[in-house]
Formats: structure tokens, C-alpha cells, sequence
């Protein structure tokens, strides 16, 4: 007999796995400790006209397969009205099935809305009424999602350039049980060989208040941008590293490196590596000393299809995963931390699941210090951001280090409405550890598998970046 579609017990396939999840996951509260959120938005406690605003405006998930459905770019990205752009939402929804995206549709509209019909062509024109009556009336702010999901700190993901006004304005909110913390993101201070490396420079040294003309006065101000962020409650960084560079260098090679690229001048493979890993440490050893966390994000391959890049810019839909080399160059790097005694706590995410052993393996030879977890092996990102993906995470991590400490999922989201991400991934854990239990490969505790759960979902999170709820 089937089971009825996503009841209470959806992606439960034992008893155990429905113990552990209604016993101690699904009533846990969310750390997201790393996301795309507006702090601006978030101020505002930004309000929404309708389901296609919330839904639909800047995700590339779902613009990518409505392109595969066969949806044209108009009802995507162009201007068609907003209830013409959700009806083709609606007809690709039953296409996508065995997609995520499926089953986050379906969440979104049942947790926040309280709506338990298929979307579909048929529904759709119910579906865009009521839940447009609920986003109109109170209670559908950004805020007011964040604290329904049971948020209480957001990391958002902020330029090292940025003055984080909104983020000063959000800690003096009286009635705001919720951190929301800068994430610093110096991407633009490794990519030297873009064009935008000198415009931004130039922005770098505007926010630290003094122009720079050399590779001191740079590493200055980053410096006194880090300390600026840690000021306002930052205590992560995030580097996208689309392609893991590492060359040991010296400050006066990474400073001659750094005035040839501040010069527009062609900087070399070999020199890429040399500043980039030369800045990486050093901004390594600056979060260290602050007791950040540095996540690094490795593996993208962006902005594949020149045509559509042209028209609509970066972050459309037109990403996929990177292949390369990754063990020694970051092997290099973390050793080269390590040596000075000054690795921070590192989160390594890889956008190809290929690598999943190679970090897994890898982070065990940098575990110590008494953190526990340490060097953690980030949850599944971006394409890996379903069943089979986080299934293969944990249980790469299982097999390889230690599961109890991980320190779990994240949105990685531009959505007020993807906090149920959290719930299908929790969803996942508790069938995986249910299922060992069933099948007689883990001691059937509840005490046991109830903390494990517990520190998963919530706990972990809250010890590795120190997060305590705000004093009002």
C-alpha cells in the first residue's frame, strides 16, 4: 500500500527514523550560518505582493527547469505579469518530479501557508488567490518568516567593502528575537586577474578610509575590514573558490604580484597561486585570532553561457559543477596555516560530489586542538542540495570522521521561504540513522540518537560559531 504524499511522516521509512525526527528534530530551532538574505530586506521586514515576488524573482533553481520545460525567458526572467510567470511555474511543477524542487514547492506552500493541494495548471489560479491573501495580510514580512521558521541567527554574505548600516539597524530592533550576523565575502580581493579587481580596490580602501597604493596598505585594510565586521557581530567568512589555488610565496613575491595586477598587467597561473595563497593565509590567521569560522566553497564552474550572461549577468541560472585538482593545493593551504599554529575553524563545501572523499580524508589530518569538528565537512551544496546529495554527505562523513559533530544544514538561499530546506534535510538524517538502527548497524538508544539528532539539527551549529541570542 502507498504511502499519501508528503504526510507527517514523508521521507520517514521506519519507526525509528519517526521517534527521532518528531521526537527531537522537527521542533528544533534553525542556525543558518550561511545564506543570501537582503539585510536591508530584512530590516524592512520586506512584504511580498504576491507568490511569484516570494517565490520566483532571483531563483535560479527554478529558473533552470522551467528552461528545461520548455517555459521561453519572458515568463522567467522578462516582463511578463507576475500571475502569467506563476501559471508556468505551475505547468513545470509536474514535469520536476524527483526534482527537490518538488518537494520544497510542496513544503513551502503546506508549512507557510498552510496549503495541501498538488500545484499544478488546474490548481494554480486557487492557489495564487489564497496565498496572496495570506502574503497580504499581517504576519508574511521577512521577518515575521524568519521567527515562523524558528530562526534565531542568520549569516548573511556581505562584500568587505559594505558599511553593514542595515545590519547595525537590525541589532537595534526592540522586537527582533534574531541575530543576524555579516558574513565576510572577500572574493573580489583574491580574483586579481578580473576585470573588476581595481574598481574594487579602489572601493576596499574608500570603506577602510585610506587609498591604496601597495600590497601593505591592501592586507591593512582588509584587516581593519575584518575587525569592522567582527565589531558588528561577524564571525564567519566565506571564499568562493571556484578553482583551489595554492603556491607558497613571500610577502615582497605576493607584493610584486599584487602592484602588477593593481597595474592591469597579466598576472601568470603561478602567480595567481602565489598572491592568492599568500592573502588566504594571511586573512587565515586574522580569522584564527578571532575565532571565526572560514568556509570555503569550492568547485563552481560560473557563468557558462556567454549569450545569457551578456543579457542578464551573473547568478541567472547558468552555473555548473567544476572539475580540477583540489587535494594539494588545499592541502597546502590548511598546512600552511597549521604551521604557523593559526588554523581557524574551516568549513570545506565542494559543488562535485567527486570530491567528497577527498575532503572527508583530508580534514582528518587537520582535526585537533580540542575543537571539537574542527575542520568540518560542509552539508551538500547547491547541485548535491537533495536526497541522494545529503545522503552521500553524511554518510562520506560517517565513514570518514565523525557524524555526531557536524554542525548541519544551511539555506545558502535567497528565499524567505526556504527555511523547510532545513526540515527536509532533517528529515534525511533522522531516516539515515533510523535506518541503521533498523537494520542493526547502530545500538538502538534514544538518549543517544536523540542528542546526536539534537546537536546535528541545532546544537553543534550553536557551540562551533558561538552564537547566543541577542540581549534586548
Amino acid at each position: 500500500m502507498s504511502k499519501r504524499f508528503m504526510d507527517e511522516n514523508f521521507l520517514l521509512s521506519n519507526e525509528t527514523a519517526v521517534q527521532l525526527f518528531h521526537n527531537h528534530a522537527k521542533d528544533m530551532p534553525i542556525i543558518d550560518y550561511h545564506c543570501h538574505l537582503s539585510p536591508k530586506e530584512i530590516y524592512e521586514n520586506k512584504s511580498f505582493n504576491n507568490i511569484t515576488e516570494a517565490w520566483l524573482y532571483g531563483d535560479h533553481y527554478k529558473w533552470r527547469v522551467m528552461r528545461a520545460n520548455g517555459i521561453e525567458e519572458k515568463y522567467i526572467t522578462g516582463d511578463a505579469d507576475d500571475y502569467d510567470k506563476f501559471l508556468a511555474w505551475a505547468r513545470t511543477v509536474p514535469m520536476i518530479i524527483g526534482n527537490p524542487l518538488y518537494h520544497w514547492t510542496h513544503l513551502e506552500l503546506q508549512r507557510f501557508f498552510g496549503v495541501h493541494e498538488l500545484l499544478n495548471e488546474g490548481s494554480a489560479p486557487r492557489i495564487w488567490e489564497e496565498v496572496n491573501r495570506q502574503l497580504q495580510g499581517p504576519g508574511f514580512g521577512a521577518r515575521d518568516l524568519i521567527i515562523k521558521s524558528k530562526v534565531n541567527t542568520v549569516c548573511t554574505t556581505d562584500d568587505p567593502a559594505d558599511d553593514l548600516e542595515y545590519h547595525k539597524q537590525i541589532k537595534a530592533l526592540p522586537d527582533f528575537a534574531c541575530i543576524v550576523s555579516p558574513g565576510f565575502r572577500p572574493d573580489k580581493a583574491l580574483e586579481i586577474n578580473r576585470a573588476t579587481f581595481k574598481p574594487w580596490i579602489a572601493q576596499l580602501g574608500e570603506a577602510a578610509g585610506k587609498a591604496i597604493q601597495d600590497y601593505s596598505g591592501f592586507l591593512d585594510a582588509l584587516e581593519s575590514r575584518v575587525r569592522y565586521f567582527h565589531a558588528a557581530g561577524g564571525c564567519v567568512s566565506d571564499h568562493a573558490l571556484d578553482a583551489v589555488m595554492f603556491e607558497p610565496a613571500t610577502l615582497e613575491e605576493a607584493a610584486a604580484i599584487f602592484a602588477k595586477g593593481l597595474n592591469g598587467e597579466t598576472v601568470s597561473e603561478k602567480e595567481e597561486k602565489q598572491y592568492k595563497g599568500f592573502t588566504l593565509v594571511f586573512l587565515g590567521k586574522l580569522y584564527n585570532e578571532l575565532g571565526w569560522a572560514m568556509q570555503f566553497h569550492i568547485h563552481a564552474l560560473r557563468n557558462n553561457n556567454s549569450v545569457m550572461f551578456g543579457r542578464l549577468g551573473p547568478d541567472t541560472g547558468y552555473d555548473a559543477i567544476n572539475d580540477g585538482l583540489i587535494a594539494r593545493p588545499l592541502a597546502g593551504l590548511l598546512d600552511a596555516l597549521d604551521r604557523e599554529d593559526a588554523l581557524p575553524k574551516t568549513i570545506l563545501y565542494s559543488l562535485n560530489p567527486n570530491d567528497n572523499h577527498v575532503i572527508a580524508s583530508l580534514m582528518g589530518s587537520f582535526q585537533g586542538g580540542g575543537v571539537a569538528g574542527k575542520i568540518q565537512f560542509g552539508t551538500a551544496w547547491w547541485f548535491n542540495d537533495n536526497k541522494d546529495g545529503m545522503l552521500e554527505q553524511m554518510r562520506t562523513l560517517a565513514n570518514l570522521g565523525a557524524l555526531s559533530q557536524f554542525v548541519g544544514m544551511l539555506t545558502d538561499s535567497r528565499s524567505f521561504l526556504s527555511y523547510t530546506r532545513h526540515e527536509y534535510f532533517r528529515r534525511i538524517l533522522c531516516d539515515l540513522l533510523g535506518t541503521w538502527v533498523e537494520n542493526g548497524e547502530a545500538p538502538d538508544d534514544p538518549e543517544l540518537l536523540g542528542n546526536m539528532i539534537e546537536n546535528i539539527c541545532y546544537n553543534n551549529a550553536k557551540q562551533y560559531f558561538n552564537f547566543s541570542q541577542p540581549v534586548r
